[in-house]
């Protein structure tokens, strides 16, 4: 496969507190994520350099969009993440790369500043212990 721009977005959804997937590609402008691994230190007083062991996974996103009521939109799927406490499947793909995680939103926050736009953002973490693993 050859390097690529990341015009090749095909697929970010997310689900809704129901656990339907929804297609809100449209209304994200960017987004982060990160697979960071822990790491715990093991190093000896007999050694001259660190000396490290991987621990365990983790996954993380922040989607970051303009404000659509429409049905199944943005806000219909984060409206609810103040007041219910489901995990959603976050499906990422690009290129045929498919990244798909199970999460935890912890905050949906609206921001108007004063030239009048109303933009979100969602931050989300990994919420079922399993290793993030693109397909």
């Amino acid at each position: 496969m050859a390097k690529e721009s990341g015009l090749g977005v095909t697929t970010l959804s997310v689900d809704d507190s129901g656990g339907v997937a929804r297609a809100i590609r449209n209304d994200i402008t960017n987004f982060d994520f990160a697979t960071p691994r822990g790491v715990q230190d093991v190093t000896g007083l007999d050694k001259s350099a660190m000396e490290r062991l991987l621990l365990l996974a983790d996954f993380s996103i922040t989607l970051n969009g303009v404000f659509n009521d429409a049905a199944n939109q943005a806000h219909d799927v984060f409206k609810t993440v103040p007041s219910t406490s489901v995990a959603r499947t976050v499906t990422f793909t690009h290129s045929g790369q498919t990244l798909p995680n199970e999460c935890l939103f912890t905050d949906y926050a609206l921001t108007r500043p004063i030239s009048g736009e109303l933009t979100w953002t969602a931050p989300g973490v990994l919420s079922d212990g399993t290793v993030p693993t693109w397909a």
